[in-house]
């Protein structure tokens, strides 16, 4: 009879004293017991990160050893794809608080993660962080401010990206612009009487360049969700991926990890014309001078490899007058971002105490004429 494989990214440990499930503990190398406080460290891997060679899975399109199968709920509202740990209570949609019907549960392929870069901060700290921004918003209706003040309402969220490795190589033609200045003559009137005078205008002296360029392009970073709402704002996608670790599905106990629906090979064309962008940079500085006519560019790349890494995110989602708003705290530098609800009578009531205060001063200043 075969054993039937163990999927490495639904792998669960529990607890040697209570029998609870252990959790990833933010900021460290341990899974932790909520119940007894008991802990456990993970093993760093011996293999290190899994850079996984490009071409062989764009032509069988990820069926691969480093395939396999995970439980996955599709939220109905956002479209969003969603692994949920069995310790996670709230079945809600991370994006849009909408219910996850745990019925629904069905397993898909997916390529496994090649690395995780791990939360540095915990639930509890994204929720100050998260309170502390919704203090500050003065024209925020009460409704938001209450219910910032539930710690259910901000979620922990494992977001999946694509990173491509290549060597890069490229010839290209051109021109070198020099800057040099001359004087010209020009006429002005002084006291009346026509004088002239000459400035210094800027010219352009063009020489043609042209010649080669190769380099590494270390992690080019690829969003690999799309949702049709709640997108994660560019100023909370910033990560220091040097802190990335080998994969280890410990990391993801206690959160939710969201699958990728942008496909590999969308991924890939999305890298290409970074990859574009980068040559046409490394072009420019290659020709040299103090400005740049790029007229072709041969690019090539070869060597690809890519890693699936899962990258991490807090998630408040709160719906006011229907329309869902979505606050964002990076979990591993704290930064935040969001788009937030105006109260229409907090800034009414304000213009009519304006309104008051400047009648008042037009009343008090007629009274003492």
């Amino acid at each position: 009879m075969q054993d039937t494989p163990i999927q490495k990214s639904e792998l669960k440990k529990s607890c040697v004293n209570c029998g609870a499930e252990l959790v990833y503990a933010p900021g460290t190398t341990q899974l932790e017991c909520d119940y007894c406080g008991h802990k456990e460290e993970i093993s760093p891997s011996e293999s290190g990160f899994e850079e996984l060679e490009l071409r062989p899975y764009l032509e069988t399109l990820g069926s691969q050893s480093h395939s396999e199968a995970i439980s996955m709920l599709t939220c109905k509202n956002c479209g969003a794809n969603q692994h949920v740990e069995e310790n996670y209570k709230s079945l809600h949609c991370v994006y849009c608080s909408s219910p996850l019907i745990v019925e629904d549960m069905h397993k898909e392929e997916w390529i496994l993660p090649g690395a995780v870069l791990p939360f540095q901060i915990n639930q509890e700290k994204a929720h100050v962080i998260f309170k502390q921004w919704v203090k500050k918003l003065w024209w925020a209706p009460n409704k938001l401010k209450k219910a910032s003040l539930d710690p259910k309402n901000t979620k922990g969220l494992y977001v999946p990206y694509w990173t491509f490795d290549a060597q890069l190589f490229a010839t290209y033609t051109g021109q070198r612009g020099d800057y040099y200045y001359v004087s010209v003559p020009y006429t002005t009137t002084v006291n009346g009487k026509t004088v002239t005078r000459t400035r210094q205008e800027r010219r352009t002296r063009w020489t043609p360049a042209s010649g080669s360029i190769s380099g590494f392009i270390d992690d080019t970073l690829i969003k690999a969700s799309k949702q049709r709402s709640g997108t994660i704002p560019k100023k909370v996608e910033r990560w220091n991926l040097k802190a990335l670790q080998p994969f280890d599905s410990s990391f993801l106990a206690g959160f939710v990890t969201e699958k990728y629906t942008i496909p590999l090979k969308e991924g890939h064309l999305q890298s290409n014309k970074e990859a574009e962008r980068i040559a046409d940079r490394w072009v420019r500085r290659d020709i040299g001078g103090d400005t740049q006519r790029v007229h072709s560019v041969n690019m090539q790349l070869s060597e690809e490899t890519f890693k699936h890494i899962l990258l991490p995110v807090f998630v408040s989602a709160y719906v006011f007058k229907g329309k869902r708003y979505n606050f964002f705290v990076n979990g591993q530098t704290g930064a935040l971002s969001g788009k937030r609800p105006y109260s229409f009578w907090k800034i009414f009531l304000f213009v009519l105490f304006i309104i008051a205060i400047i009648s008042v001063l037009i009343f008090v200043l007629n009274e003492q004429q």
